[in-house]
């Protein structure tokens, strides 16, 4: 289990298999076994950044989605994980590939998020069925929210994702 103090916190690749570039959280601030909240600091020189759009960059939608599907992903290995062991380096080494998206119920943009803004995401989990967890997420910027989404994570076998 994971402490709930800040300066007690693991690092997101204790927990997360996404490595860069595409690992979207930048630390873990606080985690509880419904509640986790993330924060997330994109660089401009982001490859999804440069063309979206020219003259205004914004972070893309897909993107932020992506930031409360991977702290949902944290908060399912850390609080909810099936296995003894668990190996962030090797996923192939695992029984269970952890909080798979196979669901996106809905979401609402509100703002934007630009290239340096600090980002804070918060994910709870809504509800759980056996391996399926139904999470809301939010992430704001200077305390404002700027997008608002309900959307499912699954525990599916790992040979699933491998394509075996």
């Amino acid at each position: 289990m994971l402490p709930s103090f800040r300066h007690d916190l693991p690092s997101v690749e204790d927990y997360l298999h996404h490595r860069a570039p595409y690992c979207m959280v930048n630390q873990i601030v606080e985690i509880s076994e419904t509640t986790i909240r993330t924060s997330s600091c994109v660089d401009p020189h982001e490859a999804f950044i440069q063309g979206h759009f020219p003259g205004a960059p914004v972070i893309p939608g897909a993107m932020l989605q992506e930031m409360t599907t991977q702290s949902a992903g944290i908060l399912i290995a850390a609080r909810h994980n099936p296995m003894q062991q668990f190996d962030t380096h090797d996923p192939t080494a695992n029984e269970y590939a952890l909080g798979v998206l196979v669901r996106v119920v809905n979401s609402r943009f509100r703002g934007f998020a630009r290239p340096g803004d600090e980002l804070a995401i918060e994910v709870t989990l809504a509800d759980r069925v056996g391996d399926l967890f139904e999470f809301n997420g939010q992430v704001s910027v200077n305390d404002t929210s700027i997008m608002h989404n309900c959307f499912q994570l699954a525990n599916i076998p790992s040979s699933t994702l491998q394509g075996q």
